[in-house]
């Protein structure tokens, strides 16, 4: 049961994505979204920098701001 909560707040999280959010990958890359599809999302990482990446590697959306965390 606990493992199966975890599977539906993070499948609520992926679909709530959005422009502008400020994210956290599996891999521990943060950056800002720029662009979203079904299954893929547009990171930017840096300025004018950006990755595609499946949207199920997203960890978690940011509280506040990247620059707060440096």
């Amino acid at each position: 049961r606990p493992q199966q909560k975890r599977m539906k707040e993070q499948q609520a999280m992926i679909e709530s994505l959005k422009q502008g959010d400020e994210i956290m990958t599996q891999s521990g890359i943060l950056g800002k979204v720029t662009g979203i599809t079904e299954k893929v999302v547009t990171v930017e990482i840096a300025d004018q920098v950006r990755v595609k990446m499946l949207k199920s590697q997203v960890s978690q959306v940011l509280k506040g701001s990247i620059k707060d965390l440096a």
